[in-house]
C-alpha cells in the first residue's frame, strides 16, 4: 500500500485573465451539476422515493467520473475545478449518510465513524498548514479510496433495500465498511504526523 504524498504545491505562474469560459469548462459545469444533485436526492430520500433517490446518486456518480476524464483529455483542468471536485464529493456523500441515517437506513454509528473520520483529516490538513506556512497537496492512499469504494457500496446497498434482504451480506458491508474507514483516517493521520515531525523536529522534543 503507497503511503499518503503531502508535499508544497507548486505555484504556477498566475494567468493575466481568465475567461468564463475557462472557468466554467465541461468538467466544471460537471462538477456544479453534482452539487446540484445533493437537495434534489436528499428530497426524494425524505420522500421515501429510494429508487429515484438511488439513480440521481448514480447519475451524480457518473459526472464525478466524467469531469475529470475529461479534463485530463482535453487538458482543461482549472484550479477551482481541483477545489470542487472534492467537495463535491464528500457532500454527496455526507448528505446521503445523514440522509439514510435519519431513515434508519443505515445505523448511526457507521455515520459516526464516517464523520470522526472526515473532521480528523480536515482539522489535521489545517494543522499542517498551521505550522508549516505552506500550502499542501495531498493526494488520496489506496486505502482511502477503498474507502470511499465501501462507502459508495453502502449507500447504493441502503438505497437498493440491502439492509431488509440480504442481513448477513449487508451487515458484513457495513463493518467493513467501518474498518476500512478508521483504518483510512488512522492512515491519514500517521502520515500527516510523520510530515510535520520530519518537517519541524524540535516540536516533538
Amino acid at each position: 500500500m503507497s503511503s499518503v504524498s503531502l508535499k508544497p504545491a507548486v505555484q504556477a505562474p498566475r494567468p493575466q485573465g481568465l475567461s468564463v469560459w475557462h472557468l466554467l469548462n465541461i468538467p466544471n459545469l460537471l462538477t456544479l451539476s453534482r452539487l446540484f444533485l445533493v437537495p434534489v436526492f436528499l428530497a426524494l430520500l425524505s420522500k421515501h422515493r429510494f429508487n429515484y433517490a438511488l439513480d440521481v446518486f448514480c447519475l451524480a456518480g457518473l459526472t464525478d467520473a466524467l469531469d475529470g476524464t475529461i479534463a485530463r483529455w482535453f487538458d482543461c483542468r482549472t484550479e477551482i475545478g481541483a477545489l470542487l471536485d472534492p467537495f463535491a464529493d464528500k457532500l454527496l456523500l455526507l448528505s446521503a449518510f445523514v440522509g439514510l441515517t435519519v431513515e434508519n437506513l443505515i445505523p448511526g454509528w457507521l455515520l459516526g465513524v464516517i464523520i470522526t473520520r472526515d473532521v480528523v483529516i480536515v482539522f489535521g490538513y489545517l494543522l499542517l498548514i498551521f505550522y508549516t506556512d505552506e500550502r499542501l497537496l495531498a493526494r488520496p492512499s489506496y486505502l482511502g479510496k477503498a474507502a470511499t469504494c465501501f462507502q459508495l457500496a453502502s449507500v447504493v446497498g441502503a438505497l437498493a433495500g440491502a439492509g431488509q434482504n440480504w442481513t448477513q451480506l449487508w451487515y458484513t458491508l457495513l463493518y467493513a465498511t467501518v474498518a476500512v474507514t478508521a483504518g483510512s483516517g488512522m492512515h491519514y493521520a500517521y502520515q500527516g504526523l510523520a510530515w510535520l515531525s520530519s518537517r519541524e523536529p524540535q516540536m516533538f522534543e
